[in-house]
């Protein structure tokens, strides 16, 4: 919950301009507020995403947003299951599942996060977590639809604290969540699911992060508010 519209164009120009010869993909999920905006900036390297959405086209859903209102506004991605969303909010994996199914069939492309808790992760449950997360938050996924999910672990007690991952443990879980989809989707599909780490992602740390064979990418909070520390995460 960052920025308003003037600084989300300001920010929206500068890291385009920055990252325009990358060949990572790079993309904003920018708050509902700003999305109109920056989606009318004509963008052609920085592409945009959305923070959360209801799983329902229209309706009595007061305060909420639907994938319908995001495809119009130039959305490509939707971040769902957010720790943030999980923990404060109190959503599901039922409820995660159903916005997961949403937006596939609406054509949006949804970054699902899994991650556990402190209190998990000292009780030695974290594979437990995420193999549950992943299971519920994929179910009834078509295969075919599989590679239009990107899966982000975000380990909640990393997430805005300033601690991190070793990238070898990330490392080790991201591995499990793939052998978790190629269970569930076969190994062929399993390798081509981009999943990423979240969690206190810099430009000091990117680079353990992205030698790791298993880690495809980053979901990036605080890091990502300054144009500068962004694009030097995209140019690592």
């Amino acid at each position: 919950m960052h920025k308003n519209v003037g600084e989300a164009v300001e920010a929206a120009r500068k890291l385009e301009e920055q990252v325009q010869d990358s060949p990572v993909e790079v993309v904003i999920c920018a708050p509902f507020t700003s999305l109109s905006a920056l989606s009318a900036l004509g963008l052609t390297k920085v592409k945009l995403g959305a923070q959360n959405m209801y799983f329902e086209d229209q309706g009595a859903f007061t305060g909420e947003i639907s994938p319908v209102m995001l495809l119009d506004v130039g959305c490509e991605y939707v971040i769902l299951g957010h720790s943030e969303r999980r923990q404060i909010f109190k959503e599901d994996d039922e409820l995660i599942n159903k916005k997961v199914l949403k937006a596939l069939s609406s054509g949006l492309k949804p970054i699902l996060c899994v991650g556990e808790t402190l209190e998990e992760r000292r009780a030695g449950k974290t594979e437990d977590v995420v193999v549950t997360q992943t299971t519920r938050g994929l179910a009834g996924v078509a295969p075919e639809q599989l590679t239009q999910v990107v899966i982000a672990y975000e380990p909640v007690w990393a997430i805005g604290t300033g601690e991190y991952c070793n990238a070898d443990d990330a490392n080790q879980t991201i591995g499990r969540i793939r052998q978790t989809l190629a269970e569930l989707f076969g190994a062929e599909l399993a390798q081509q699911v981009r999943i990423q780490y979240g969690g206190s992602v810099k430009p000091e740390n990117i680079k353990e992060f992205m030698e790791q064979p298993e880690i495809d990418g980053a979901l990036v909070g605080g890091a990502s508010l300054a144009a500068n520390s962004f694009a030097a995460i995209v140019h690592f």
